[in-house]
């Protein structure tokens, strides 16, 4: 017995110091809500408390000191306390689980009549040393139970079973694996409680002191574990409509530059649909040219806008039939920097106003605008060159017929080094032979 007395309370000392650290690692927790944090870190100091309590009632009981004689009587009286306590704080933790995950209004009635009990019992614990309900102390300083004993256990247990009707009634509420573990947790102090009844005059041990320090480990290991769940499934959720709307966005930006360039195509009865196609195109020379996923889209928006400036051209001069005048065609080099002018102020997208201006830029650097040439043209624009040219020149025109595959080839060798960049033109007539032999194939 007295080897059985010696590891109680080193299990006492052991489980003590367990609770004082989490409740240290509680208050420093950023991940939990305030009043959350304080209301764990209540429950582990009170049950550090409460087993340190227990352990010096064990440790000076008998003693014939005045110090022992004080912390038999203080101890015990705590010890009491503590046990009534913690259910108590218990109490509120579940108002405030219910109140924000469960999302109930109001403090469900149950969890109100703990409070009430709370405090009746508090009332019965202040009575009870003078009254010797609860316990009493002997001449030798040793501990007695009264003739109320069990009325002490009355009030916890009360509180501890409206909890579980609390937690039964609102299940649903709550994730199925928590209110699992809550149920469980808030009934073992009922088992430890009624075991120590019945054993503990054969058995002096405190199990419903060590029980309870236990719970409130494991509550906080899994509270805190549930806790971290539900932030990372926010976190994930938010990860989720965030791309949602990414998508969308995206959606909506092409739609929107796809109705643009279709207004734009609109004006020029012979080039409907011209600038899709060369979206389309460039797209396919990017993806060739093994450039980055995120190039090839900006070089398919790009495309589709590279004509915008047409809008700012006359309508007779886009739909004349025949050659144009020399003032004529210099209105028509007028619509790269008028598309520039137009995209520029799109500053999340500056690669729409580089394809619209430098699309009509030569390699040897006799295009124009602004006459630059080689790798100093952007890469996009020099794509979109080959996949303008090359859809212009195999559509029907106000002044030709579409040349043909043989003429359209020719003209994309002659243009390698000098109207176009060669590794994009090369690109553009590999895919012209693989598109032949599809077709021949079929």
């Amino acid at each position: 017995m007295d080897y059985l007395s010696s590891l109680q309370l080193d299990i006492m000392l052991f489980l003590g110091g367990a609770c004082g650290i989490l409740a240290v690692m509680t208050l420093l927790a950023r991940s939990l809500p305030a009043r959350t944090k304080h209301i764990l870190a209540a429950m582990e100091m009170s049950a550090m408390f409460l087993l340190m309590f227990d352990r010096f009632a064990y440790k000076y009981e008998g003693g014939t000191t005045r110090f022992a004689y004080f912390m038999v009587r203080a101890s015990n009286g705590l010890l009491y306390f503590f046990m009534l306590f913690i259910p108590f704080l218990l109490t509120h933790y579940l108002v405030d689980l219910f109140i924000n995950e469960g999302k109930l209004k109001k403090k469900p009635f149950l969890l109100g009549v703990c409070d009430y009990v709370f405090f009746i019992g508090l009332i019965f614990l202040v009575i009870a040393p003078f009254r010797h309900l609860y316990y009493y102390i002997d001449a030798e300083n040793v501990y007695h139970r009264g003739s109320w004993h069990l009325l002490c256990y009355v009030f916890p247990f009360l509180i501890v079973f409206l909890h579980e009707m609390v937690v039964i009634q609102y299940r649903k509420r709550l994730v199925r694996r928590f209110a699992v573990v809550l149920f469980g947790c808030i009934a073992l102090p009922i088992v430890a409680t009624v075991a120590q009844i019945f054993l503990f005059r054969f058995f002096p041990i405190s199990l419903t002191s060590i029980t309870m320090s236990l719970v409130v480990i494991v509550f906080y290991t899994f509270a805190l574990n549930f806790i971290s769940a539900q932030a990372q499934h926010a976190k994930e959720r938010e990860l989720l409509f965030y791309k949602e709307a990414r998508k969308k966005e995206t959606e909506m930006f092409e739609e929107t530059t796809e109705a643009l360039a279709n207004a734009i195509d609109a004006k020029d009865k012979y080039t409907s649909g011209h600038s899709i196609r060369v979206a389309l195109y460039s797209r396919q020379i990017a993806r060739e040219a093994h450039l980055p996923n995120q190039t090839c889209d900006q070089v398919y928006f790009a495309a589709l806008l590279h004509d915008v400036g047409k809008i700012g051209v006359p309508l007779e001069i886009i739909n004349k039939v025949g050659k144009l005048t020399d003032e004529e065609y210099e209105e028509i080099k007028k619509h790269p920097v008028l598309g520039y002018q137009i995209l520029s102020s799109i500053q999340q997208a500056p690669y729409l106003a580089e394809g619209a201006r430098y699309h009509h830029e030569r390699y040897d650097g006799r295009g124009y605008p602004d006459g630059v040439k080689g790798v100093d043209i952007p890469v996009i624009a020099r794509i979109i060159a080959v996949a303008d040219a090359y859809d212009a020149m195999t559509s029907v025109r106000s002044y030709r017929e579409p040349l043909t595959k043989q003429a359209v080839r020719e003209e994309l060798r002659r243009g390698i080094g000098t109207q176009f960049d060669p590794t994009f033109a090369r690109i553009m007539l590999r895919l012209m032979d693989e598109e032949e032999r599809i077709s021949s194939a079929s």
